[in-house]
């Protein structure tokens, strides 16, 4: 079975989120990152089954919040590469491997 491995920089995009969320209403910070879990879970048990957005980088998007997911898979390795927000700079993670 495969599993994730991330980003440096993805714990601090999920933080800053997460924080925005619980100031606009109480909770809501914690439904994003169950979302998120259920996105991970989805991902590792169907890593093919998201589009392609860019060379290899599959794109799982979020239903609830405007966010995807971005990751590669190598063997049993899922690397996720950003949580992005879908409408700010959206090449911003592109150097990232």
């Amino acid at each position: 079975m495969a599993h994730l491995k991330f980003h440096p920089d993805v714990a601090a995009e999920i933080r800053a989120s997460f924080i925005w969320y619980e100031k606009q209403s109480q909770g809501l910070g914690f439904d994003f990152i169950t979302e998120l879990e259920m996105a991970y879970t989805a991902i590792i048990e169907l890593p093919d089954t998201w589009p392609l957005f860019h060379n290899t980088i599959r794109r799982f998007l979020l239903t609830k919040f405007p966010f995807s997911v971005l990751y590669h898979q190598n063997n049993d390795i899922i690397y996720i590469v950003a949580v992005m927000h879908n409408s700010r700079a959206p090449n911003y993670w592109a150097n990232r491997s």
